[in-house]
């Protein structure tokens, strides 16, 4: 992803979420892009760059890295790039519907709904 790819991305999500005061960067090239900075600007938003090697001062997005790297990618070895999505969104799902954060109360983040549950029950269970 590019500069422009990174504009692309805060633009929806600024368009779904709002304009965010701050937002919080790393120093990789398509983050210090002029491009990127001129349009941060415009949009009344400022950047807060992460100071080289400090990565306790992006906790959230180094601890979640952390456990995707140990929990799925280190335990998996993928034939092709389908299989690597189908086991890291299977993943993906597992720490976000049914895991407990600490952050968050030991409770997930979205978890699993009874519809949810219904739905992937086999339908002999469901008929009885």
């Amino acid at each position: 992803i590019n500069s422009l790819g990174v504009i692309e991305a805060l633009s929806d999500a600024m368009c779904l979420h709002g304009i965010p005061e701050h937002i919080r960067c790393d120093n990789g090239p398509e983050m210090i892009a002029k491009a990127l900075r001129k349009w941060v600007a415009k949009t009344e938003s400022q950047i807060q760059y992460i100071a080289p090697g400090s990565p306790w001062e992006n906790g959230y997005c180094e601890s979640f890295n952390g456990k995707l790297r140990d929990e799925c990618l280190r335990q998996e070895i993928f034939y092709s790039l389908r299989e690597a999505q189908v086991v890291i969104g299977l993943w993906q799902n597992t720490y976000n519907r049914v895991w407990p954060h600490s952050s968050l109360g030991y409770r997930p983040p979205a978890p699993v709904s009874f519809p949810d549950l219904a739905y992937r029950l086999p339908m002999a269970t469901t008929m009885q």
